[in-house]
């Protein structure tokens, strides 16, 4: 089981960690959107107990078990498209996204 980010979006999480000064990242899935699940990223100031723990290039990400099956393989990008930027997320488990790519199913 892996959850990684790119060297972009590590970098880009990195600039925010040592502005905020946070553990890491947590990453969740949340029912929401008109695919059903949709990605849920924030600052994680403590690992709780259940938390499986991720280090890719120097960012610890945290995942509960709920979530694991659905981001087991996903790696999260940053990407700038014309005068948008966010994170991207290439999840081998989606089979499909909605059209705005707010949500996905499984």
């Amino acid at each position: 089981m892996a959850i990684t980010l790119t060297e972009p979006a590590a970098r880009r999480v990195l600039n925010f960690l040592a502005t905020r000064g946070a553990l890491g990242l947590r990453l969740a899935v949340k029912t929401s959107g008109c695919s059903g699940m949709a990605y849920a990223i924030e600052f994680a100031d403590a690992a709780g107990n259940d938390d499986v723990r991720f280090e890719s290039h120097g960012v610890t990400l945290l995942v509960d078990p709920k979530s694991l099956p659905f981001l087991d393989g996903t790696e999260v990008d940053f990407v700038r498209e014309g005068l948008n930027e966010g994170f991207k997320f290439s999840n081998p488990n989606a089979k499909h996204a909605c059209g705005c790519g707010e949500s996905f199913g499984v």
